[in-house]
Order: C-alpha cells, then structure tokens, then sequence
C-alpha cells in the first residue's frame, strides 16, 4: 500500500510539473485571467505533492523516548498544511485575480492557443487521475464509491491527491469554457467570472480535505470494519468469554494502537492466562497487519476487579 500511495504522489508531481509550466506560458502569452489561475492552481499541486513526499518520509522515523508512539501522524500535518495552502494559495489567489479582471476587462489574445494547452493539460491531468484511481479502486470495499472511500481512509498521500485531480479536471472545464464563451459572446467579464468559480472550487475542495485530515491529526480512531473484525477474532479464542472495552486509534495511515478490554472464562491459572494473553496478540496482530502496538486488559480474572496486562511491541 505505502508504494502504491508514492507512486500516485510521484505521477502526480510529475504531471503537475509538465503542466504548471505550460500554463504559465500560455498565461503570459494570451493574458488570460482563468489561465493564470489554473497556472496557480497546478503550481500550488506540485507544492502539495512534495509537501506529501515529505509527510511520508518523516512519519517512517521510529519511535523513541520523546514520541515512544512514533511519527506516524506526521502524514497527517503535512497533509493539513496542503489543505490550508490550497485554500490560502490556491483559493485565494485565483479569486483575487478573477475580481481584478473583472474591475480591469481586458481581450484573451490567442485564445485557440489557450484551449489546446487547456486540452492537453486536461490529458496529462486524466493521467494522473487514473493513476491514483487504481490505487484507489484497489482498495474499495464491494459497491463502494470513492467519496466513500475517502471518508473512511487513514492514507491521505492517496485520497488528497485523487481529490486534488479530481478538482483540476473540473478547473480546466471552468476554464476553457470562460476562455471559449467569452471568445464566443465578446464577453470580456467572463475570462474573470471563471477565475473567481475556479478559485472557489479550490476553497470547497480545501475545506473538504482540512476536515478529513483533522479528524486523523485530532487522532481518529481505525475502521469500523477492521475494529469489528478484530473483535471477532478476539471471541473465538476459547479463553474469552466476552469483549468488554475496545479502543483503537490511528497514529499513521499504516499504525494501528489497540487497547482491548477482555473477560475470560473464570478458573484460569496464572500460566493459562500468560499463555491466553500471549495469544490473543499474535491473533490481533495477524488479523490486521497495520496493528503496531497492543495493550490487553483483563476485565474479569476469579471474580476480582479488572486488572492490567500490558503487551508492549
């Protein structure tokens, strides 16, 4: 899964890149309004991706006695500071410039030549869509949808970048309609008008992604279907008689912390239990891959009140 998320980051970087520069040609060129934005807009990706590259990078360092749970969500800030300076950068820029066209109007010279970079960009753009969406579809449940799956994901390295696309590919419509129909109507307002949309867009995706990375940084805790999974697991041991409390929270896209309150069957001996315990970790473990750390409680042991087990990695 971590390859398979820097692949999509890379194809994205490398796209952005070819696209950015294009864009910013053309831009200075026709004078477009729409054209800067998106200029703007594919910069402040390339920015993103490597501000991701980064977030993963730093989230492998292993633990120590300052972060004895590790660097896992420094993914998640990373991927937070891409979706404020979306907003910032992204958002804000291209409604600033899309106002300023409209208070200075002024003729897109070469139009044609803005629409065949818009229409090769949307290429590359559809490219690196399709690169993240078979990562992503490689990990969709049975007849779910992608937004979906966004909600529910701990590995923002993907789900930022599948909704980063997802957004240029809208911006390059709005742009090429405002450059084709301003032509079209001799609308000089409109090159502005679609500025401002694309600028906008940019806020609402900005918005999205700081809710989801949020969630993750605040400290979220593992998938409802992995959690129900593992208890499952945990209940087929024949030792347990019931699962009391079960805590879970996502340190990383692939760290998983588990805090499990377990009542065992009542005349167990001291070695019964060690063994019992021993058990149902390497059983927790085996069932999700991504659980680093377990943390065992024993709810009820001969009648006595709850007492501690700690299983440290």
């Amino acid at each position: 899964m971590e390859s398979g998320s820097k692949k999509v980051v890379y194809a994205a970087l490398i796209g952005n890149v070819a696209i950015a520069i294009s864009k910013f040609v053309a831009a200075a060129i026709t004078g477009s309004s729409a054209m800067l934005s998106e200029a703007i807009h594919s910069l402040v990706d390339c920015g993103n991706e490597v501000l991701l590259l980064i977030g993963m990078k730093k989230s492998k360092r292993k633990a120590d006695a300052r972060h004895p749970f590790g660097y896992g969500k420094e993914m998640y800030f990373w991927a937070l500071i891409v979706a404020i300076s979306i907003f910032a950068i992204g958002g804000g820029i291209s409604v600033w410039e899309g106002v300023h066209h409209i208070q200075h109007p002024a003729p897109v010279e070469y139009p044609k030549l803005s629409m065949w970079v818009l229409g090769l960009a949307f290429l590359f753009e559809m490219g690196s869509y399709l690169v993240g969406y078979r990562e992503v579809k490689s990990r969709l449940r049975d007849g779910e949808r992608i937004f979906s799956y966004v909600k529910r994901s701990k590995d923002p390295a993907t789900f930022v970048v599948v909704v980063e696309d997802l957004a240029a590919l809208d911006g390059l419509v709005i742009a090429f309609l405002g450059i084709a129909l301003g032509r079209l109507l001799d609308n000089l307002y409109l090159d502005g008008v679609a500025s401002i949309l694309i600028g906008l867009l940019l806020v609402v995706v900005a918005i999205f992604l700081t809710m989801e990375t949020k969630g993750l940084l605040v400290g979220e805790s593992a998938d409802p279907v992995r959690v129900e999974k593992i208890k499952r697991a945990v209940l087929e041991d024949s030792m347990v008689l019931n699962v009391g409390e079960l805590l879970t929270m996502q340190l990383g896209p692939h760290d998983v912390l588990v805090n499990i309150e377990v009542n065992f069957r009542q005349g167990l001996t001291v070695a019964q239990l060690d063994e019992a315990l021993d058990r149902l970790e390497s059983c927790i473990r085996e069932t999700d891959k991504d659980v680093q750390r377990v943390f065992l409680e024993a709810g009820s042991l001969r009648g006595k009140k709850p007492r501690s087990f700690p299983v440290h990695s």
